[in-house]
């Protein structure tokens, strides 16, 4: 199966899925199996495809802050 295929088959699978089921597919991927990443990805791709510049940079910001959250080590 190649890319485009994956992405299609992501779409289908939650294209006609209301708001509270859309947020469920999301909340119990996060967090969990790894093979759920993929269609996170597809439904980030087709947010990002959507929203302006000064939300790109919001959410870019938001990355970048729990990716340096991660960074520091813990103190004690």
């Amino acid at each position: 199966m190649d890319n485009l295929d994956l992405r299609q088959a992501i779409i289908r699978r939650v294209q006609d899925k209301p708001l509270n089921e859309l947020t469920e597919v999301i909340e119990s991927s996060i967090g969990n199996d790894e093979r759920a990443l993929p269609g996170l990805g597809v439904l980030f791709e087709m947010i990002w495809k959507q929203i302006d510049e000064q939300e790109q940079a919001r959410l870019v910001t938001a990355l970048h802050t729990q990716l340096a959250r991660i960074a520091q080590p813990a103190t004690r």
